[in-house]
């Protein structure tokens, strides 16, 4: 499926994994292997973005993964988030979509809203939140209507 079809109807806090196409090197090719790490992997959906004039520049709408984080002892150095132009050439396939009853912790209103935290109800989102410091979050509840969306214009989110 392509990233403007992830913009368009895949919802928050879902996995979604990434790829050019092409095979997989051989481990014996280190660099080779690294630059097809880096255009075939995956991640969560933590934000999707409008379509943006600047100017007489127009920055197309984008979708943003959560690719991992990195530390140690329990203290994140490193957060990779990967943000796609809903024009890339790169397919994306839905891994996983939020269970029904899970709650999205997005760290403000609106549409530019982005995913900070996917708890498994709404009792573990709030104590999410007493631990981390959000004070303008919003929560939002994936309800079957929710994943439903998934079909769109007779189109299935595979």
């Amino acid at each position: 499926m392509t990233a403007q079809l992830i913009y368009d109807i895949v919802p928050l806090g879902s996995t979604l994994i990434y790829s050019d196409g092409s095979p997989r090197p051989p481990e014996r090719f280190v660099k080779k292997l690294a630059a097809w790490e880096n255009l075939n992997s995956g991640g969560r959906l933590i934000r999707k973005q409008a379509e943006a004039r600047v100017g007489n520049t127009t920055i197309p709408a984008s979708i943003t993964l959560h690719e991992g984080d990195y530390g140690s002892q329990g203290t994140i150095v490193l957060r990779v988030h990967r943000t796609f132009s809903v024009n890339s050439e790169l397919k994306f396939v839905v891994k996983e979509r939020p269970a029904i009853g899970s709650v999205l912790v997005l760290d403000r209103a609106g549409e530019d809203a982005e995913l900070v935290h996917l708890a498994a109800n709404r009792a573990a989102a709030e104590e999410w939140l007493t631990h981390h410091s959000y004070p303008n979050a919003v929560l939002q509840e994936i309800t079957a209507d929710t994943v439903a969306a998934d079909i769109v214009e007779g189109r299935a989110a595979a």
